[in-house]
């Protein structure tokens, strides 16, 4: 009868030792595939500042989902690709961006991801020849379009009141 006992205390030793093996395993599983998640959203968000600050329609195009959505502070919104390049050609017409954005926080769930950036640098407004401080925070929604990560919804706004 202890042998029986001592068998099995032995079998639920080891079966906890190995579901705590798998569960370790597991959880270095997902830590790398979310640095791996993290890494390319932080490239597509280079690329974005990249884009933006060469005036690029085309490059930010590149990295919106087909559906996207790009919010503008006091703005409409451009609701999918046609209506994102309108507001692109028009936005880049009229200003001209030097910034650098810096990244507050990136979660990832599945096919869909969040980052919170600020973006701060200088804006040259064209037709008034000026050259004016710009610091905005933004929330991006982004999704994964077959494999690769995609601006879904794009939002910001000023972090301080426009002058007037």
């Amino acid at each position: 009868m202890k042998s029986i006992f001592s068998n099995i205390f032995l079998l639920l030793t080891l079966a906890g030792w190995a579901q705590t093996e798998l569960n370790f395993s597991t959880f270095k599983n997902n830590e790398a595939m979310q640095a791996t998640e993290n890494s390319a959203i932080e490239t597509l968000l280079s690329s974005y500042e990249k884009a933006l600050n060469a005036s690029d329609v085309p490059a930010v195009l590149a990295l919106y989902a087909k559906d996207g959505v790009f919010m503008p502070s006091e703005a409409p919104s451009a609701v999918g690709q046609t209506a994102v390049e309108q507001a692109y050609r028009f936005v880049f017409s009229q200003i001209k961006l030097n910034i650098k954005f810096s990244i507050d926080e990136i979660q990832v769930n599945g096919d869909l991801a969040f980052a919170r950036t600020i973006s701060r640098g200088t804006t040259d407004v064209l037709a008034a020849g000026i050259n004016v401080p710009e610091e905005n925070r933004e929330l991006f929604v982004l999704v994964k379009e077959n494999g690769d990560w995609k601006i879904g919804r794009y939002m910001f706004n000023k972090m301080q009141p426009a002058q007037q």
